[in-house]
């Protein structure tokens, strides 16, 4: 093998992999390289934002590797998708590998390393758990049907190489796959584990500590970087791909829950592990929590209900009894042992969320606080209960001390510029401004919200697109239409829906704020068009995007998971409607605190929150498309309010730079010539 001293430069490794892909060299992808590089080099991070078509994968990868080998370490790569998770594992990487095995004297090695729920446990499908299904599920077929599903588990554990949940096919209920696997906390330990030497967590784990780049999720990484339990191997390096994502990402994973059904499940748990009466007390601590909780409405919680004290005060005392019964681990049957792991943890989340939440509020200023508490209801109609939450205020002082301070971060998405800057996402992510405070849209001034002198450096770069977006899209905005309200999609949305989908021949990818208005228009439009029209629900969204491109003259409306997850470059798409603009539920309580806190140090709250999450979710929705370098359509936004309210000018700085009209006939001929009508 090459020496580090004798390893082939980036530059030469990025044009073998450009020609083992059969791509060719683009400007954008070259800029990158260089971003990257530097990065690597200098431990400065960099957030780059590289549009569809610039081969972003590449652009990262081979700097990546060519670290990894050099320095014997090894490159984390973070992605939100499970979609892109796989193009990286099954076609990017692979690929690299055999084209840069001939330059480098060795094929660089990956692995996939997933969260340790992601895995069978062997000792829990083998009976290292005793926990009965009823304790989930009420409707005995639902048990019934459980049975078999995790008999089929058994049949698949025998064959499977991996144990990883993605590749069973058909998959199974979350309710299920919780039977048979455990979570970190839960886990025996490969060590104290009788089956720990075929475990397939620790596998997936032993492979990944002696690859050069290792693929993960946003999830796992947050873990990783917030819990101080270490799960991925030792780097020095990590790349965040769909950056855009990591807030969010971050926050679930750092949201705690409480509901007395957990109680209740950890205190059956505990039934034959400690004295009954112990048990007892933890069970009547959630039946006394249920019934406070009942009593509430579902909201922020700004100061703690009196009330709430005490349920809650009870239930932290209970578990830390539970805990003192249960005793320190001692040398016992695997079969009891796993039993004692699973409920220790489930006393240890029960305990620490019930502290946490009691201690939410002991700084006065709401502004100031660490967490956003809060009431709600979850489950099916009929059949709903309360969930107390607590997620953190801001994660960005966690990111920068945990993932900014201990490793060199690239950022990258096609979605990063949000008004024209950075510095919007990077404030959330722990950063301070790129160029220090910057005046917003409506000339507040917006400051660094967690100010430190010695805050880490990073720079930002576009790297732009090789679309032309200004000759090959339109931004169409119905200024003439009335603002959006409450009550559905009014008759003037669905006559310009209409015109729009017949003028395109069908070809249309109907992206919509709420399922609801979705379901209306399908259903007000369905039997009115000539061409066929499926809607979100209909079928599996991967079953019904393949229909849409397959058929030119269909259209597929829906929601949330379209506006970021379809990728249909060719003649089956020129037109993407977006009925509003889609900013949070304004009676979001994380929402609705974040933009407070803002608004309390001086900035714009509604700015920094709502119409950061609005300007990513259209960037994202009006993404759609252009996916290959012959495509070429319009997106039409529906709402007025792009045109004529104050914040409109940020969130149009945030689209792709297509050429924008509100003539609606120029529209209609526009897409009628691109069918060839």
């Amino acid at each position: 093998m090459p020496t580090a001293t004798r390893l082939p430069g980036v530059a030469e490794l990025l044009e073998a992999a450009v020609a083992a892909v059969g791509g060719q060299r683009r400007e954008g992808q070259d800029a990158m390289v260089q971003a990257v590089r530097k990065a690597i080099t200098t431990g400065e991070h960099v957030a780059v934002q590289a549009g569809t078509g610039t081969g972003k994968s590449l652009a990262y990868l081979v700097p990546a590797i060519h670290h990894a080998v050099a320095k014997d370490s090894t490159v984390v790569v973070s992605t939100a998708t499970i979609a892109l998770q796989r193009q990286l594992v099954d076609r990017d990487l692979p690929r690299l590998a055999k084209a840069l095995k001939p330059l480098l004297g060795r094929a660089p090695t990956f692995a996939i390393l997933k969260g340790r729920r992601n895995y069978l446990c062997l000792n829990k499908l083998h009976g290292g758990d005793d926990a009965d299904p009823a304790d989930e599920l009420f409707d005995p077929f639902a048990i019934s049907a459980m049975g078999r599903q995790i008999k089929r588990l058994h049949e698949w554990a025998d064959t499977s190489d991996k144990g990883d949940r993605d590749e069973l096919v058909p998959g199974v209920p979350d309710a299920t796959w919780r039977q048979v696997s455990v979570t970190a906390r839960e886990c025996l330990g490969a060590a104290k584990c009788p089956v720990g030497d075929d475990c397939f967590a620790e596998k997936a784990r032993a492979e990944a500590g002696k690859a050069d780049i290792v693929v993960t999720n946003h999830a796992l990484l947050a873990i990783d970087a917030l819990e101080g339990r270490p799960v991925l191997p030792e780097h020095d390096v990590v790349v965040v791909d769909e950056a855009h994502e990591l807030v969010d990402r971050v926050t679930g994973v750092a949201t705690a829950e409480l509901t007395s059904t957990s109680i209740g499940i950890a205190s059956r748990r505990l039934g034959k592990l400690v004295d009954q009466a112990v048990a007892d007390r933890l069970a009547e601590a959630g039946e006394g929590l249920a019934m406070v909780l009942e009593d509430l409405p579902p909201g922020r919680w700004d100061s703690l209900p009196q009330a709430a004290v005490g349920a809650l005060s009870a239930v932290r005392d209970a578990a830390a009894s539970c805990k003192q019964s249960l005793g320190s681990e001692r040398r016992e049957e695997p079969d009891a042992a796993a039993g004692r792991k699973i409920a220790q943890a489930s006393l240890d989340e029960l305990a620490d969320t019930a502290v946490r939440l009691l201690a939410a509020f002991e700084e006065p200023d709401p502004a100031k606080r660490r967490d956003v508490v809060w009431l709600a209801e979850q489950g099916p109609d009929g059949a709903r209960h309360k969930v107390l939450r607590a997620a953190p205020l801001w994660v960005g002082g966690l990111l920068r001390e945990r993932l900014f301070g201990r490793s060199t971060v690239v950022l990258t998405s096609a979605t990063l510029a949000l008004g024209g800057n950075f510095d919007t996402l990077a404030r959330q992510w722990g950063l301070p401004p790129e160029k220090g405070a910057d005046a917003t849209a409506d000339g507040a001034v917006e400051d660094d919200p967690i100010p430190d002198p010695d805050a880490p450096k990073w720079s930002g770069l576009d790297v732009g697109s090789p679309f032309a977006h200004g000759r090959s899209g339109i931004l169409y905005v119905a200024k003439r239409l009335p603002p959006p309200g409450r009550d559905g999609l009014p008759p003037s949305y669905l006559d310009e829906i209409a015109g729009l989908v017949e003028a395109a021949g069908g070809r249309t990818l109907g992206l919509f704020s709420s399922m609801r208005a979705a379901k209306q228009a399908t259903e007000a439009l369905r039997d009115r068009l000539d061409t066929p029209l499926l809607c979100q629900g209909d079928d599996s969204t991967m079953q019904l995007v393949k229909k849409f491109a397959e058929d030119d003259a269909t259209s597929l409306f829906g929601t949330l998971s379209l506006w970021q997850g379809v990728d249909v470059p060719g003649p089956s798409l020129s037109c993407v409607i977006i009925d509003r603009i889609p900013f949070p539920r304004p009676d979001d309580p994380l929402v609705a605190a974040r933009q407070r806190a803002t608004d309390a140090r001086g900035g714009n709250g509604f700015l920094t929150v709502s119409a950061t999450h609005a300007a990513l979710l259209l960037a994202q929705g009006a993404g759609r498309l252009l996916r290959g370098m012959d495509d070429r359509g319009v997106v039409a936004i529906l709402d007025p309010r792009l045109a004529t309210a104050r914040y409109g000018g940020f969130l149009r700085a945030s689209l792709p730079p297509f050429w924008p009209t509100d003539d609606r006939e120029k529209v209609h001929a526009a897409l009628r010539r691109l069918r060839g009508a």
